[in-house]
């Protein structure tokens, strides 16, 4: 599987797994619950993970255009510098061999898909 398909499959599932969460917490305001996702004292590497998490939902609430194309770039710019930011953190801490690896893999990956969609967005200015 080539590495860019690897990386989008896994912000993809990142993205399924954090979205049911997300979107209740939008429906019922008042209903934060992340509190309880990690149970007692948060490690340095889960202050970092929630500290990544929301930065990247902080760039993803920008206000839609109405231009699919534009709002979906602006979009995944944030969404992938989550993952760029979960893998580096994966890096800074974390032990497995393989998914530190895969972590170097998103970095790169992300890093070229993000280049990609701001030059799309500055020629789209034009």
């Amino acid at each position: 599987m080539n590495t860019t398909l690897k990386g989008g499959l896994v912000a993809a599932g990142l993205l399924v797994f954090a979205a049911p969460a997300f979107a209740q917490s939008a429906a019922m305001p008042g209903m934060d619950h992340s509190a309880h996702m990690g149970g007692g004292a948060a490690s340095p590497s889960s202050k970092a993970f929630e500290a990544a998490n929301a930065r990247m939902h902080q760039g993803m609430s920008e206000p839609m255009t109405g231009d699919t194309d534009v709002d979906f770039a602006r979009g995944m710019i944030p969404h992938h510098q989550g993952a760029i930011d979960m893998a580096r953190i994966e890096l800074q801490y974390g032990k497995d061999p393989e998914l530190r690896r895969l972590a170097e893999e998103i970095i790169k990956a992300q890093e070229s898909e993000i280049a990609f969609l701001k030059a799309w967005l500055a020629k789209k200015a034009e």
